[in-house]
């Protein structure tokens, strides 16, 4: 067996494959929760202090750290992105597991031509 069946051996594996997604579906989520807190969260909870402030244009608004709606949804829809393509893979790595299983072997045993003859020598056998 070569390096590099053992190696594909290795990598079909359940285990293997989900831990990988799971690693990759946590860190596009981590980066969802982060954009929430950093853009939308904590400008909601500094409003009050930037009120307090006197600031009155956008352009102060924003300067002091606006609601940044833009980036949540950024970080949103890259998650939506990352978790169809890892759809697309999985969908094809059990594609291929489809293929790489043979069909089960036909029993063993007496063919209909041969069941036949044996009907007809009973029959004979008995005449």
């Amino acid at each position: 067996m070569g390096m590099f069946s053992e190696f594909k051996e290795f990598a079909m594996k359940g285990n293997v494959v989900d831990l990988a997604v799971g690693v990759i579906i946590g860190a596009a989520f981590g980066k969802i929760v982060s954009s929430l807190i950093e853009n939308v969260i904590t400008p909601l909870i500094l409003k009050p202090a930037l009120d307090a402030a006197h600031l009155s244009t956008i352009e102060e608004l924003t300067a002091f750290g606006g609601v940044k709606y833009g980036l949540f949804l950024s970080a949103v829809i890259n998650f939506l992105i990352v978790a169809f393509v890892l759809f697309l893979i999985i969908k094809g790595i059990n594609h291929a597991k489809k293929k790489e299983v043979p069909p089960p072997a036909a029993p063993a045993g007496p063919t209909q031509e041969e069941l036949l003859i044996q009907i007809r020598d009973l029959l004979k056998n008995k005449q």
